[in-house]
């Protein structure tokens, strides 16, 4: 799930996923952190699921996926649309 928020030159993104699926830890990496696994790591929230924020420029698109504990990597179905095997994000 995609959570967003405008602000006045950036858009708050937040990834949220539940707290235990995948089982282990999970990354959000993409174009805005150059592929780094382990820049964006959810962290567990009080409503069970587990979340990261990252604040990208307004009017930008950026490719993304997760990357879950024994490389598992995995997208995310309420992206804005899907392409070469990423989920993408349109600001």
């Amino acid at each position: 799930m995609l959570e967003r928020k405008q602000r006045k030159n950036t858009t708050d993104v937040t990834f949220v996923l539940p707290e235990d699926v995948p089982p282990g830890p999970v990354s959000v990496v993409g174009t805005f952190n150059d592929w780094r696994p382990g820049a964006h790591v959810l962290v567990p929230r009080s409503d069970g699921m587990r979340a990261v924020t990252v604040a990208l420029p307004a009017r930008t698109t950026h490719s993304f996926r997760y990357l879950g504990a024994g490389d598992q990597w995995f997208d995310e179905a309420a992206a804005d649309g899907h392409e070469e095997g990423n989920s993408r994000l349109h600001l």
